[in-house]
């Protein structure tokens, strides 16, 4: 079983390198080996590979540098995903993509489900939208995961920025009405690779549930919240810090404008994932404990 992995850099793809490690021979690229914007070098390295599974988790993920950069987010968030889909059809390969809460537009009282009607509101969400679409129009077998508020011990995230603000400053604030569930990196690679051990068992001639699921960790908070519970857990360690939780101030969004909006809602319901596969998703809280074990 060959296996062509995106990002390998990034936080979900570094992760994915471990836990898809068992399934098969992993080829790993990243934007110096294959500019996802190109879509011809696309087709190039999935012909020279020619993978059973192609599991992409690159992104353009800088959701406000998006606003002005919408030729380039289009390219990688929007077409990619098609273009691998397109090529994954001719060779009957499985196609892995992450998608993201951003493609909602977070006024709804409670979870969202997969069958909820997307409504983006900045350029990265819908970005991200356009490549689902493309990719479940590819006509390839593929699994779409949407999730959220991705950390983990590797890249740039939430947790290592408040942890590296609360060793320099004497108090933040962070936004308090914002609310959705932190998910850790190597959760989505454990699933990743659990959905898709699944998928190499199954019989010649069994269905597979291919299509879009929701894959969030367990639990509810919001990003000033989160931000304590990250100090609280550097503070237990015994890192040196100049701020405490109390020292973390809430604030609202309008008291922090940034270019482009964010989802006050971005809390997904799983149920569609869980009963599919049989699967447990543990509390936020947990991957956050092993994130700052991992950083302390």
């Amino acid at each position: 079983m060959k296996i062509l992995l995106t990002g390998k850099n990034g936080q979900v793809g570094f992760e994915l390198q471990r836990s898809l490690a068992p399934l098969g021979e992993i080829v790993a690229v990243d934007q110096t080996d294959c500019d996802l914007a190109d879509a011809e070098a696309i087709r190039r390295l999935v012909t020279a590979t020619r993978p059973d599974i192609i599991v992409n988790p690159a992104a353009y993920t800088a959701v406000d540098k998006a606003e002005t950069d919408q030729v380039r987010a289009q390219a990688i968030n929007g077409v990619a995903p098609g273009i691998f889909g397109e090529e994954a059809a001719k060779l009957g390969a499985l196609v892995v993509h992450y998608s993201t809460d951003y493609v909602f537009r977070g006024d709804k009282p409670g979870l969202y489900t997969e069958t909820d009607d997307p409504d983006p509101q900045s350029v990265y969400g819908k970005t991200k939208l356009a490549g689902e679409r493309a990719l479940a129009a590819s006509d390839a077998k593929h699994l779409i995961f949407r999730t959220s508020w991705v950390f983990g011990a590797h890249g740039v995230n939430f947790a290592k920025t408040m942890l590296r603000l609360a060793a320099e400053r004497p108090s933040l604030k962070v936004v308090a009405d914002q609310f959705g569930a932190p998910t850790s990196a190597a959760l989505i690679a454990d699933v990743t690779a659990q959905v898709l051990g699944q998928y190499l068992c199954r019989p010649a001639s069994a269905d597979f549930p291919h299509g879009l699921y929701h894959l969030v960790a367990a639990g509810r908070t919001n990003w000033h919240e989160y931000a304590q519970a990250v100090v609280m857990a550097a503070m237990t360690a015994g890192k040196p810090l100049k701020l405490g939780p109390h020292d973390v101030q809430a604030i609202t969004t309008a008291e922090y404008p940034l270019p482009a909006p964010r989802p006050a809602n971005s809390c997904l319901d799983t149920t569609l994932l869980r009963n599919a596969f049989g699967l447990s998703l543990p509390d936020w809280r947990q991957g956050l404990q092993h994130v700052m074990t991992q950083l302390l």
